[in-house]
Formats: structure tokens, C-alpha cells, sequence
């Protein structure tokens, strides 16, 4: 169990980390393709608040801070990313191998740098609290 516990440790500190990251990274990313005010921001669970820090390190540079979109990748609050469309495990296929353009026309999807499967997770409970709130499903 010792090991266990040093795992959970581990993640928790990289959350902390990623947290601080993203704080950061708000000040640099530019705002999405869909004004914030359009935005319905939820009271998001605990996990998905880590999503949230995960997703402003990983994924808002290109697909716009609350999922909103820029010039660079699409936002996930149009309903092409219905879970029911787009599972979770896409999600995690996409951060993980890349993904082929296929709905947008923005060019193929590269892999995420340094993301693994436990944050993508995080990620996409995020993504779906979002969703949720804006109407997806």
C-alpha cells in the first residue's frame, strides 16, 4: 500500500503543479472563438476543476480557454462532441496518438506533449461539465 500512497502523492503534487500552470497559462492564451460571456461556467465537481487546471496547460492554447475555440482547434461545446458522437476514450485517443482532421477544418490533431491518461481523464470531466451546462446533452 506504501507504494500506492506515494503514487497518489505524486499526482496530487503534478495536479498542484499543473493548477499553477494554468494560471499562468490564462494570462498568455488568448481567449477563445466565442465570447466568455457566451459561456455558461458551471459549479464544477473537484475533478473537473483539476480537469479544468489540465485543460488550461494542455488543450486551451488551441481549443480556446472554456472550451470555446480559436483559429487553432475547435471548441468542444458544439454538439459534434456529444458524448454520444465523441466518447470520452476519443478524447484520450486524441491526446494520446493524435487525431486526423475529419469534422473542422483545421489540420490533424498532433499528440499532447507530456499529457498521460490519468489528466486526460480529469480533462474530459471537465469538457463534459461544460458541455453539460452549455446545452450539449
Amino acid at each position: 500500500m506504501k507504494s500506492g500512497t506515494g503514487t497518489i502523492r505524486r499526482m496530487w503534487r503534478r495536479l498542484a503543479l499543473l493548477a499553477l500552470a494554468a494560471a499562468l497559462a490564462s494570462v498568455v492564451v488568448a481567449s477563445g472563438a466565442a465570447a466568455e460571456g457566451e459561456v455558461v461556467l458551471p459549479a464544477l465537481s473537484a475533478e473537473a476543476q483539476l480537469g479544468e487546471a489540465a485543460y488550461g496547460v494542455y488543450c486551451a492554447e488551441c481549443h480556446g480557454v472554456n472550451a470555446a475555440g480559436t483559429d487553432q482547434g475547435p471548441t468542444f461545446l458544439h454538439r459534434v462532441y456529444h458524448p454520444g458522437h465523441h466518447a470520452d476514450q476519443s478524447f484520450l485517443i486524441a491526446a494520446l496518438r493524435g487525431a486526423r482532421q475529419h469534422h473542422w477544418r483545421f489540420g490533424d490533431m498532433k499528440p499532447v506533449p507530456g499529457v498521460d491518461p490519468a489528466t486526460v481523464e480529469l480533462i474530459v470531466r471537465y469538457v463534459r461539465e461544460l458541455q453539460k451546462a452549455n446545452g450539449v446533452f
